[in-house]
């Protein structure tokens, strides 16, 4: 696509940002442009060198091989039109564009399509009545990685605190279907992948319960074994699932603000295969994909290192 090619997330990456205007409105760039689903024969997908995880504007760019990127590359992974007259199907005139490049803010009146995106940068496309004055963001890198990882062991233990109770709760899954994920005598081979969950709440690393997702009469495609937080994926059938499926299924809420029960500030990392980036959108709306950790901060003191992990394979 564009000469890009759709691979595992790799971990040398930076990012720039774009944001869409139309008539002075701030549009939402769509999440996961750039990113195919899992298949079967690929359970973990890919991603493009180009794409974005929230609608933040936030873009991702892989510079394992120090490539420069342009927008025009990007409207391609996307597969919307990008011209003087067309951005992304929103046709006005005029369209005004302006780049800050490490705190230098320039209109770019060249041809849309090459020019370059600015790591840690921004870019900033008007149609129709441009703003009078352009907005500018603070940029803040996720915290580093923790250098010794954490071993994930079948019936061990991830985290210093033990707070709710194993299993779901009243308001969970009792064997009914939630949110479409049925619950089955037996788990299934088909589609068979792992995530994980850390819950950190003011500093104290949350144990997550063993058997969510598991009543006494079946197995939900998504569930728990024990209290390392591998969440397992175990469906007869391809489908998205996503970190607020699984909540429902535990039957505890999943807001900005509450996490199971525990109210505070909630900040989201996500890391893929060694790509950490925090999450600006719906936390209900993350999808869980093969070996993506998620780390879920509420309150303080924020976390001053993320987690890594030497994973096994379980059943």
């Amino acid at each position: 696509m564009s000469g890009l090619n759709c691979a595992a997330a790799g971990n040398t990456y930076t990012y720039t940002h774009l944001s869409i205007y139309e008539n002075g409105t701030l549009l939402a760039l769509p999440a996961n442009i750039g990113t195919v689903q899992p298949t079967l024969a690929a359970p973990k997908g890919c991603v493009y060198p180009l794409n974005t995880v929230d609608e933040s504007g936030k873009i991702r760019m892989d510079v394992t091989s120090n490539a420069t990127y342009t927008l025009g590359q990007f409207f391609a992974v996307w597969g919307e039109p990008l011209s003087a007259t067309n951005v992304a199907g929103l046709q006005g005139s005029p369209v005004t564009v302006y780049v800050n490049n490490g705190g230098a803010l320039t209109q770019y009146t060249g041809d849309l399509g090459s020019l370059v995106l600015p790591p840690k940068g921004e870019v900033t496309i008007m149609i129709g009545t441009p703003l009078t004055q352009i907005p500018t963001y603070t940029w803040s890198d996720p915290p580093a990685f923790d250098p010794t990882p954490i071993t994930l062991s079948y019936g061990g233990t991830v985290g210093t605190t033990a707070h709710w109770p194993d299993g779901n709760t009243s308001t969970g899954g009792t064997g009914a279907d939630v949110d479409g994920l049925i619950c089955a005598s037996g788990m299934s081979n088909t589609f068979h992948v792992h995530a994980h969950l850390a819950i950190v709440y003011n500093g104290q690393w949350m144990q997550l319960p063993q058997n969510i997702g598991i009543p006494q009469s079946c197995y939900y495609e998504m569930h728990t074994h024990d209290h390392t937080g591998i969440i397992h994926i175990e469906a007869f059938s391809l489908k998205t699932f996503t970190l607020g499926q699984f909540f429902d299924i535990w039957g505890e809420p999943l807001t900005n603000s509450n996490v199971a029960g525990l109210s505070g500030d909630v900040v989201a990392y996500i890391n893929d295969n060694g790509e950490a980036r925090r999450y600006m959108g719906d936390l209900r709306a993350i999808p869980l994909i093969s070996h993506r950790d998620i780390t879920l901060q509420i309150g303080t003191p924020a976390v001053s290192t993320l987690a890594t992990y030497s994973w096994y394979e379980p059943q």
